[in-house]
């Protein structure tokens, strides 16, 4: 969409955003589901492992993994987010759900709305932000929040992206391990259900989403040409 632009070699995918405006949305990605965005192929228990690198500083987001395509241009409402990801963002956004971890950056990260928990908390959604607002309330109260919405979360070095390096997500319907270069990153019971769709992405979008009641969202202009490149993309399935 917009500049964006995917080149494959016989040894990698280049997803690629130029300098550009930020008048529009700018996206390359790619992904194993299509219109109507409800064929989802992928349900635990399966590995994903994939080799990336990024080059060019990024400025709005880009990772790859799974969800559940939650927000869709033309159609009425959303669907609850569901992600298994290791997820980039730039310095613009502000993402803080995982308590004790960055709004921004490098992360591997998951998230589950789609659950009774989310839904019981969601009359007290404006009480909850005023809450939120006073940091010993947050200390104390966020944890169950963020349990609600299905957040786990770890920040990775953001060094990483220099070079190439070898993800993995192990997810199972008990949980999800991801590591890094064989190096456990996350360990979490807090996964989705599936079925997800395998998405890998790079854009100039920027959000807000803190548990004190920011939000925002919007885009960025690209100053200088940022890509990320992807080889050896693997998914399979795993013994129950």
């Amino acid at each position: 969409m917009g500049a964006g632009v995917v080149q494959q070699s016989a040894s990698e995918i280049r997803l690629i955003l130029p300098p550009a405006p930020a008048s529009i949305y700018h996206d390359a990605q790619i992904s194993d589901y299509s219109a109507p965005l409800r064929d989802f192929a992928n349900s635990p228990p399966l590995r994903l492992e994939v080799r990336a690198r990024a080059r060019g500083a990024i400025c709005g987001t880009a990772g790859f993994g799974f969800w559940n395509h939650a927000f869709v241009p033309g159609l009425r409402g959303f669907r609850l987010p569901q992600a298994l990801w290791f997820f980039f963002a730039g310095p613009a956004n502000d993402i803080a759900l995982a308590k004790g971890v960055a709004g921004h950056g490098w992360k591997a990260a998951t998230f589950n709305a789609k659950n009774w928990r989310f839904r019981a908390l969601l009359p007290a959604a404006p009480l909850s932000f005023l809450l939120m607002r006073n940091r010993r309330l947050y200390e104390a109260l966020w944890p169950l929040g963020q349990a609600a919405i299905g957040v786990s979360e770890a920040a990775l070095e953001p060094s990483l992206l220099d070079a190439f390096h070898t993800y993995s997500i192990e997810w199972r319907a008990d949980g999800a391990v991801f590591a890094v270069d064989g190096a456990i990153a996350l360990r979490t019971r807090r996964v989705p259900r599936g079925p997800l769709g395998f998405i890998a992405w790079i854009d100039n979008q920027y959000a807000v989403v803190t548990p004190q009641g920011r939000f925002g969202r919007g885009l960025l202009t690209l100053p200088h040409e940022q890509s990320l490149h992807l080889r050896e993309i693997s998914i399979r399935s795993l013994q129950s």
